[in-house]
């Protein structure tokens, strides 16, 4: 199901992105106070919920489909990492039911590691 964005403000917003970046794999238990302006700084760009999914989602398969003879990646420590990605599926966005795929993917290469 694609979800809208959340009606009541940036908090909910914030609230919702965060959500959705802490249960990633390879992400920290808890945001920070830069996590939360990151997420409000979305908001104001007028940024989806569904762009920010799809773009954690696509991060997060790329990192964890490298090749395991490559060198380990450094951890992932804020929602800022993933605003290049954002900013690519802005430019290139991926259809409504590619969201879908996105998260069955990654729970797919989540349960093998």
């Amino acid at each position: 199901m694609i979800r809208s964005n959340p009606p009541g403000g940036v908090d909910e917003y914030a609230v919702a992105a965060l959500r959705l970046y802490l249960r990633l794999p390879e992400t920290p238990l808890k945001a920070t106070s830069n996590d939360r302006q990151t997420a409000a700084n979305l908001y104001a760009r007028g940024i989806s919920l569904d762009t920010i999914e799809s773009a954690l989602l696509l991060a997060s398969i790329r990192r964890l489909s490298r090749l395991p003879d490559l060198p380990r990646l450094s951890p992932i420590r804020s929602l800022a990492y993933f605003l290049p990605v954002i900013e690519e599926i802005l430019f290139n966005p991926v259809p409504n039911d590619y969201l879908q795929y996105l998260r069955k993917k990654v729970e797919s290469l989540s349960s093998r590691r």
